[in-house]
């Protein structure tokens, strides 16, 4: 399955559709420790039904839009195989990890592609950042710095859970690379759901390796948070998210990441009570603002590899 990226044409300075992408990208995969929660599956498991009832919805959205079976190049197979791998390590990673660590620690270890793919961007650009951006990545380091302070504990009893959450943020920087190289040939529908399909197998075997509770009961609520994984965190969280990543550079998809751990924290406040202060909402405050100045520091065409 397969649709050429059509040309793009040169976006306006004002235009926002791709900035919009990323931000509901991150709202919606921001709900997805919780669905995991609510899960009557193990961690793995319920990332296993996050693919497996998603990449139906995915490969028929991508049909629906134009895509056709075509023979694809031996390095986008390789590109797509192992962005498949990648995303199925960082899901299993992620979800036992935070089962094993504070949920704060989990949503700061397991965004350090925050950190990570912007400077990949600007390796492969060999570039600096510019003032502007610079000054972005500033308040947006600070924001975090401040909504994830006072509740961030290092504790021995955490540190497995830590580093498989650390662990996730790396595999996802790398599952962002080879999208981003994906991208570059293909739409975002056709190379989200065939690399969805490749994480697919992998998420099992390792579920059924840890002896998880794979199938859950029958009943429909016990069905419903795997299924709001599926629709929320893989159609429309990684569909945006996959969307955004062919037209924005690194910079801003990593500044980005930082709206999970704001709305992470809303969650909790509107549904565990957890209150956030005023040394919270001022660190959000501060990733609304980073946002908004690295929109209008960089361009939007994106900064990354070329395919060979």
């Amino acid at each position: 399955m397969h649709q050429a990226e059509p040309p793009r044409k040169a976006v306006a300075p004002s235009s926002a559709l791709p900035l919009a992408a990323v931000v509901v990208a991150n709202v919606a995969l921001a709900f997805g420790p919780w669905f995991v929660r609510l899960a009557d599956t193990g961690p793995v498991a319920a990332g296993f039904w996050r693919l497996a009832l998603g990449a139906p919805f995915l490969a028929g959205l991508a049909l629906a839009t134009g895509a056709r079976p075509v023979r694809l190049d031996r390095w986008l197979w390789w590109a797509l195989a192992g962005a498949g791998l990648s995303f199925a390590a960082d899901i299993a990673s992620w979800h036992l990890g935070i089962l094993r660590t504070t949920l704060a620690n989990a949503t700061l270890f397991g965004n350090s592609a925050t950190l990570i793919f912007p400077v990949y961007g600007f390796a492969v650009a060999r570039a600096w950042p510019t003032r502007g951006q610079g000054l972005a990545f500033a308040l947006a380091l600070a924001g975090a710095a401040l909504l994830m302070g006072r509740s961030y504990q290092l504790d021995a009893k955490n540190l497995a859970g830590d580093l498989l959450c650390l662990a996730a943020g790396v595999l996802y920087t790398v599952y962002f690379i080879l999208m981003a190289r994906a991208r570059e040939t293909m739409a975002p529908l056709s190379a989200l759901a065939l690399s969805t399909v490749a994480s697919v197998l992998p998420l099992l075997v390792v579920a059924l390796a840890l002896g998880e509770r794979v199938w859950p009961h029958s009943t429909l609520g016990d069905w419903l948070p795997l299924i709001g994984l599926a629709l929320v965190s893989q159609v429309i969280g990684q569909g945006c998210m996959i969307y955004a990543l062919g037209r924005l550079p690194p910079l801003v998809v990593g500044l980005a990441l930082l709206v999970q751990p704001v709305v992470a924290a809303a969650i909790g406040w509107l549904r565990y009570g957890e209150r956030l202060g005023p040394v919270e909402l001022t660190g959000a405050a501060l990733i609304a603002v980073a946002l908004v100045l690295v929109r209008r520091a960089t361009p939007v065409a994106p900064a990354g590899p070329r395919a060979h």
